[in-house]
């Protein structure tokens, strides 16, 4: 090939990168300083590189500065840490690559006993770095320019991968004549080429002692939907750090690549001989006054009777962090939980075969859920009044970047009644009392490749906290010969659905792991309580019903006790409870998990992939507090063998009975694709609650005033046509 269609070609690639897996954007200043470009990088120029350019119309966060010990480093923080990095001789000499730098919060006892007016605890950056092969983990003291800790070791599993790792390994194949001549000989031009990294996970000698990653290939011609057009059976395993291609599986030749028709996605691509019907009018929410929300310093929200600490994070998305609810009868805040964010996904294809069986996704631990988030989509992806915040994120130089629009906050009410109550005529009362149901919403879109996720954090009047997860996008495909059904033997089985021509959405699961650092009214003195729904049968004559329920109360005394499988004919209540506190009558202040989204994996638990996402084997698991068990997947996850996950924390079976502790809930979807998941995706969501029990001493609710029509413009609709 010549050198001028090998670069032509990478650049294609380096292109579609940047589109579908959500690249870092632009800087959002033009300070030239904000950057600087080393030996190991890729994109080094005399230029900026055109993912640091100013974006039109963007914040200035060169200025930024934080006012709360949570806030995450700022672009000049960064920089500092950079330096202080690039320091240390070791990696001046043999150069090092940034997997992750974000705050090193402060001691949860630090943070709770901070008030605003008070001085910043020492600000410090927590990095993980690779020099020559090696992981090294850092505390970096900004204000001091000392690096305070610094720990290496063997760990089975590697950090998150970086943007560079990504870009380099879907261009590194095109160096290979075997690899352009598979291409080729499929009727692929190499100018259409699309290639997705795809991680390998664990599954023995070939993973050992380097880094892999395997590259899957598509074909955009005549669709920008390349995923389903895909050259099944072509894999290729890389190593990363040589950028050397280890080996070729090329096993599908004999399966045609779907053809483009009906696939494009883009709305202002639809054929123009295709009938665009316009079901629906256009709508919106107004706020006459403006939104009821505050956001003071860019992280702290206030709203209603809520008050928490939001910002972004590269590996979680969003971290929701002292949620404080006001007491209606005393008006204090009150402490609910300190800290809230999605700890792991995991997404694993049931398909064996040799081009399927590895795609087992962690999506927060391998790709970094927030370094995948895309900028939301102003009307669309938030109506018109929502707040948008944006990330700052760091590259594997050191180089601060950031991700616009990232999160949006906003007021939602769609119509739902938050309560409500008339009386019958036969009382002869005239009443008839409603509450509009206004909820505030804190969403984020993040775009893992084909897959998008939604996760709202909505925040009610009555003190309920729902999680939310939607799963949209486009499905995986598989490549195959059938057309028709009537293909195929009636022995064989497809691993999936044929949703159109040669192609089937193969099925798979989605889990979701949430990490909840309950904090009901402080940290201490909190305790997990299974309230179990039971049977009881009256005695003889006792009454003419013959049975009722009762509720039994069990307080866990260590972590064994409160690994919960959800069992549908075992019902109970999760609480998290204060014991030492109490409410008017004598009842525990707590809060309790209303579970949803309860598929669980059905996967054996000596499967390679199960072993390394043991999280999912229980729906609910509560440990005690400790700073460094926060990811459910472990700190390095990529090609992880399954020894640090929160399977292996709670198998320690430490008291958890009047502690500071943490719950974990995990969302689980089942999906077997249909044709109406041809050629996107439409979204399907599910949540779970975190609600007050016996926290308050009757229903806040009632606080909340009606609409009026007085308050609210007067809006006069079209005429029909």
């Amino acid at each position: 090939m010549e050198g001028k269609n090998l670069f032509f070609l990478v650049s294609i690639i380096l292109l579609l990168i940047f589109t579908f897996l959500n690249l870092p954007s632009p800087l959002s200043h033009t300070t030239d300083q904000l950057f600087d470009c080393t030996t190991y990088s890729p994109w080094c120029s005399s230029k900026k590189p055109f993912f640091l350019r100013q974006p039109e119309n963007s914040k200035n966060h060169y200025a930024d500065f934080p006012n709360h010990p949570l806030d995450p480093l700022t672009i000049g923080e960064i920089q500092k840490v950079k330096k202080i990095v690039n320091s240390i001789a070791e990696f001046r000499i043999k150069g090092c690559v940034l997997h992750s730098v974000v705050l090193e919060e402060p001691e949860k006892e630090v943070v709770l006993n901070w008030r605003k007016g008070h001085r910043l605890p020492p600000r410090k950056a927590a990095v993980v770095a690779r020099a020559l092969g090696v992981v090294h983990v850092l505390s970096v003291d900004i204000e001091t320019g000392r690096v305070t800790r610094r720990e290496t070791g063997s760990y089975s599993g590697y950090p998150i991968l970086t943007i560079e790792d990504m870009i380099t390994a879907t261009s590194a194949p095109l160096a290979s004549s075997d690899f352009n001549r598979s291409i080729i000989q499929r009727g692929v031009d190499l100018a259409d080429l699309a290639c997705l990294p795809i991680s390998t996970g664990w599954y023995g000698k070939i993973e050992e002692k380097r880094r892999v990653i395997k590259v899957q290939c598509y074909t955009l011609k005549d669709t920008i939907n390349f995923y389903m057009r895909p050259i099944e059976g072509l894999t290729v395993l890389l190593d990363l750090d040589t950028q050397q291609v280890i080996e070729i599986i090329d096993e599908g030749k004999s399966i045609p690549i779907p053809k483009a028709a009906n696939t494009d996605y883009r709305f202002s691509r639809i054929k123009k001989n295709t009938q665009k019907i316009n079901l629906l009018k256009p709508i919106s929410i107004e706020q006459p006054n403006g939104p009821s929300f505050t956001i003071e310093n860019n992280h702290l929200v206030k709203w209603a009777n809520w008050e928490f600490h939001l910002k972004p994070d590269p590996r979680a998305g969003v971290i929701i962090s002292r949620a404080m609810v006001q007491d209606p009868d005393t008006g204090k805040m009150r402490n609910v939980m300190y800290k809230g964010f999605t700890s792991e996904l995991f997404v694993p294809y049931m398909d064996p075969s040799d081009a399927w069986y590895f795609k087992t996704y962690m999506d927060a631990g391998e790709y970094g859920f927030g370094l995948q988030a895309m900028p939301l989509d102003p009307l669309n992806d938030c109506p018109r009044n929502a707040y948008y915040m944006d990330g700052v994120f760091v590259a594997a130089d050191g180089t601060p970047y950031v991700r616009s629009n990232m999160i949006c906050v906003f007021e939602r009410y769609a119509g739902d009644i938050g309560w409500r109550h008339a009386e019958c005529p036969i009382t002869g009362l005239p009443i008839r009392e409603v509450r509009p149901k206004v909820t505030l919403v804190v969403r984020m879109a993040a775009s893992v490749a084909n897959y998008d996720y939604i996760v709202d954090w909505e925040f009610q009047n009555d003190g309920l906290i729902r999680p939310k997860v939607g799963l949209s996008g486009i499905l995986m495909v598989k490549g195959s010969p059938y057309v028709n059904m009537n293909q195929v033997n009636q022995n064989e089985y497809l691993y999936g659905t044929l949703l159109s021509e040669n192609i089937i959405g193969v099925i798979h699961d989605h889990y979701v792991t949430f990490h909840l650092d309950m904090d009901i009214d402080g940290p201490s003195n909190n305790s997990f309580v299974k309230v179990n729904l039971q049977k009881e049968m009256t005695s003889s004559g006792e009454s003419p019903r013959r049975s009722y329920l009762k509720a039994v109360r069990n307080v866990a005394k260590t972590e064994k006790d409160a690994q919960i499988k959800l069992k549908l004919y075992d019902p109970s209540e999760f609480h998290v409870i204060n014991s030492n506190k109490k409410s008017r009558v004598g009842n525990p202040v707590g809060y309790k998990v209303v579970p949803g989204g309860t598929a669980a994996s059905l996967l054996d638990h000596d499967d390679p992939p199960q072993k390394r996402a043991a999280f999912t084997n229980n729906q609910i698991w509560v440990t005690p507090y400790n700073e460094s068990e926060q990811w459910a997947a472990g700190l390095f996850v990529y090609q992880s063998q399954g020894d640090d996950t929160l399977a292996v924390w709670s198998d320690r079976d430490r008291a958890i009975e009047n502690k500071d502790i943490v719950l974990w809930y995990t969302l689980g979807f089942h999906h077997i694709p249909c044709q109406e998941d041809f050629p996107i995706m439409p979204t399907v969501s599910s949540s779970f609650e975190i609600k007050p029990v016996n926290f308050f001493e009757s229903n806040p609710i009632l606080n909340i005033p009606p609409n009026s029509p007085k308050d609210l413009p007067i809006c006069k609709a079209a005429a029909s046509a």
